[in-house]
C-alpha cells in the first residue's frame, strides 16, 4: 500500500517584514530558501510581506500580477479597510507573494493590544519605535492568511502551515492561534530581541547568561513589549525554531523556551558567477574598488594591495566593528611585517545625506579629492554620533597618507545606485582578497557564508552560529577550509584583535597559487551549507507543527 506523502502541503505561508522588502539578513534567508521550498511545495507556497511602497516608489523586488490568486482576490472582502497587492517575488523561483497595506489598522490598535493582553499577556503598554508598525502588519497578514484559507475551502485544506519570522510578526501568529487553531504555526527567532539588547548595551551576555532572567532584563532595558511578544509567540507556536545552537541556548534562558528544531541558514549560490564569468566579475569589482580608493586616498593604489572588507548591520560592538578597526590599528603598528599595503573597506550603512559630490567628480575626472577627508565615501548626517567614524579618528586611521593600512568607510547600502560604486554588494564582493566578521553577537552569520560562496576566504568567531558550524564540520583555518574561526569570549578582546592581525599578516604573504587554492576551498566549504543540505530541518519543524495542530 502506498504511504501518504508526509510533506504534501495544502498551503504553506511564510510571513515576514522582509518579504519583497530588503532591509536586513532575513531577506537573504527567505529569498534564497524560497527555491528549495518551491521545489517541494510548488505554488502551494505563498509569501506575505508589507506593502510599504507607493505609486512613485514601487518595490524593486515585487512583480505585480493580478492573475496570481485572482479568484481569491476577486471575491475577497477584507475587513478594516485592508488592501493587498498580489504577484510574485522577483527572485529566481518567482514564488507567489501578497503585499499587505496595513495602515488602516492603526485606528484599531488599542483594541488589538487589549486582545493580545487578555489572551496572551503581551505587554504593549511600553511600546515605542517600530513596535506599532510591526504589530499592525503582523495582524493584517494574519487576517489575509485567514481569508485565503477560508477561500481555499477549509474542508479540503487539512494541512496548512503558517510560518512567522521574528517578533515583528509574532502578533500575527497569536491571532491565528486564537482564530484558526487548526492552522499549524511555526515561529522562528533569528535573534532574540532581549539578547541583542543586552549586547548592544555593552553588558556581558555569555559569562552571565545562566543568571539572566529575560523578563527582568526586558524591564531594565525598556524592552518589555518586544520581549513579551517574542516570548508569547515562542510559547504558543506549534513549532519553535532558531538558527543556531548559540541562539538556542539564549532562547532557553531568556525566553524560557527551548527551540524544537535548530534550522541553520543555508545559501543558494545560483547567482554566484563561475568560470570566466567569475574571473570577469572579480576583475571588474577589483577595478572599481581600486578606482574609488585611489580617487579618495589621493594616489594610485598598487594593484597588488590586499583588499579586505567587513560588512553587515551597523551594530558597532555586536558585529565586531570595534575589533575590526582596532585590528587595523594593530596592523599599522606592525607595518614592518606587511609586504604590501592593506586597503580595508568598512561596508556598513549609516545615516547619510548621500554620496560625496567631490569624490564622484574626482572619479569621473580620474583625479583625487582635494579635501582632507580621505577615508569616507558618503556624507554622514551626524558624524559626531557615528561610532565607526569616531573610532577611525580616535585611532588616527583617518591619516591615510602615511599609513600602510588605509581604511575606507562606506556608510551606504550597496544596492547598485549608491552614487559612488554603483555596484551591488554581491557585485563588489568578488573583488576582495579576504573578509573579516569578528562578531560578538551573531546568531548565524550570513556575511561570512556569502563571502566563501563567492570564493573569498573569511575570518569569523565561535560566537556566531556559522563559526560553530564550521568548527563542527571542518578543520579550522584559512588554508584548510577558507574560514578562520577565532575563539571569542566576554573577556578576551585583546587576544581576538591580535589573532585577527596575525591571520591577516600571514594571509598577505601567501603566493598567488596558494590564494587560488584557498578560494577554491572556500567555495567547496560553502556548498556544504546550501539549502539543499539544510531544508530538511524545516521539514522536521513543519512535521512537528502539523502533528501538534492536528490534535486540536
Amino acid at each position: 500500500m502506498k504511504q501518504p506523502n508526509r510533506h504534501k502541503m495544502d498551503l504553506l505561508f511564510e510571513i515576514s517584514w522582509e518579504v519583497c522588502n530588503k532591509v536586513g539578513g532575513i531577506y537573504t534567508v527567505l529569498s534564497t530558501k524560497a527555491d528549495s521550498l518551491k521545489r517541494i511545495y510548488k505554488d502551494n507556497l505563498i509569501f506575505i510581506g508589507p506593502d510599504v511602497w507607493s505609486a512613485d516608489r514601487k518595490s524593486p523586488y515585487f512583480i505585480e500580477d493580478n492573475s496570481v490568486l485572482s479568484e481569491w482576490k476577486l471575491q475577497s472582502k477584507l475587513p478594516y479597510g485592508l488592501s493587498v497587492k498580489v504577484g510574485r517575488w522577483d527572485i529566481p523561483s518567482r514564488p507567489f507573494a501578497v503585499l499587505v497595506d496595513f495602515k488602516s489598522l492603526y485606528e484599531r490598535k488599542n483594541e488589538i493590544y487589549t486582545l493580545m493582553w487578555d489572551n496572551f499577556r503581551v505587554d504593549s503598554l511600553h511600546a515605542y519605535g517600530d513596535y506599532d508598525e510591526a504589530c499592525m502588519f503582523g495582524i493584517a497578514s494574519a487576517i489575509v492568511l485567514q481569508d485565503i484559507v477560508k477561500w481555499a475551502n477549509p474542508a479540503t485544506t487539512d494541512k496548512v502551515i503558517a510560518h512567522f519570522d521574528e517578533w515583528t510578526v509574532g502578533m500575527g501568529l497569536l491571532y491565528i492561534r486564537l482564530n484558526m487553531p487548526k492552522v499549524a504555526t511555526v515561529f522562528t527567532t533569528h535573534a532574540t530581541s532581549i539578547g541583542r539588547s543586552i549586547c548592544g548595551n555593552n553588558k556581558l551576555l555569555y559569562e552571565y547568561l545562566p543568571g539572566y532572567f529575560g523578563d527582568q532584563m526586558a524591564e531594565e532595558l525598556n524592552m518589555q513589549s518586544k520581549h513579551s511578544l517574542e516570548k508569547a509567540a515562542a510559547h504558543y507556536a506549534d513549532a519553535f525554531t532558531t538558527v543556531s545552537d548559540v541562539t538556542a541556548a539564549e532562547c532557553s534562558q531568556l525566553l524560557e523556551k527551548t527551540p524544537d528544531v535548530v534550522t541553520p541558514n543555508g545559501f543558494d549560490d545560483k547567482f554566484v558567477p563561475v568560470g570566466s564569468d567569475y574571473s570577469n566579475a572579480r576583475k571588474s569589482a577589483r577595478n572599481t574598488l581600486l578606482k574609488v580608493a585611489s580617487a579618495l586616498i589621493g594616489h594610485e593604489i598598487d594593484s597588488k594591495a590586499l583588499l579586505i572588507a567587513t560588512s553587515g548591520r551597523n551594530e558597532f560592538r555586536n558585529k565586531g566593528l570595534d575589533s575590526f578597526l582596532d585590528t587595523l590599528n594593530v596592523l599599522n603598528n606592525r607595518k614592518c611585517e606587511l609586504q604590501r599595503d592593506i586597503i580595508a573597506f568598512v561596508l556598513v550603512p549609516s545615516w547619510i545625506n548621500g554620496p560625496r559630490d567631490d569624490l564622484f567628480q574626482a572619479i569621473c575626472d580620474k583625479k583625487t579629492v582635494s579635501s582632507e577627508n580621505k577615508f569616507i565615501t558618503h556624507s554622514l548626517i551626524q558624524p559626531c554620533d557615528d561610532a565607526v567614524n569616531n573610532r577611525i579618528y580616535q585611532l588616527g586611521l583617518d591619516d591615510v597618507t602615511s599609513s600602510k593600512v588605509k581604511v575606507i568607510y562606506v556608510p551606504s547600502y550597496l544596492n547598485g545606485n549608491d552614487g559612488i560604486f554603483n555596484k551591488s554588494y554581491y557585485d563588489l564582493l568578488p573583488g576582495f582578497d579576504i573578509t573579516a566578521f569578528p562578531s560578538y553577537y551573531e546568531p548565524w552569520g550570513y556575511t561570512p557564508l556569502e563571502s566563501i560562496a563567492f570564493g573569498i576566504p573569511t575570518i569569523t568567531t565561535n560566537l556566531s552560529g556559522f563559526g560553530q558550524w564550521i568548527l563542527s564540520n571542518f578543520v579550522n583555518g584559512i588554508e584548510s577550509c577558507g574560514v578562520k574561526v577565532i575563539n571569542r569570549s566576554d573577556l578576551n578582546y585583546t587576544q581576538v584583535v591580535e589573532t585577527m592581525a596575525d591571520t591577516i599578516i600571514n594571509f598577505s604573504k601567501f603566493s598567488y597559487q596558494k590564494l587560488s587554492a584557498i578560494r577554491r576551498k572556500s567555495i567547496t566549504t560553502s556548498k556544504s551549507a546550501s539549502w539543499n543540505m539544510f531544508i530538511d530541518f524545516y521539514k522536521k519543524a513543519y512535521d512537528i507543527a502539523t502533528d501538534k495542530s492536528s490534535s486540536r
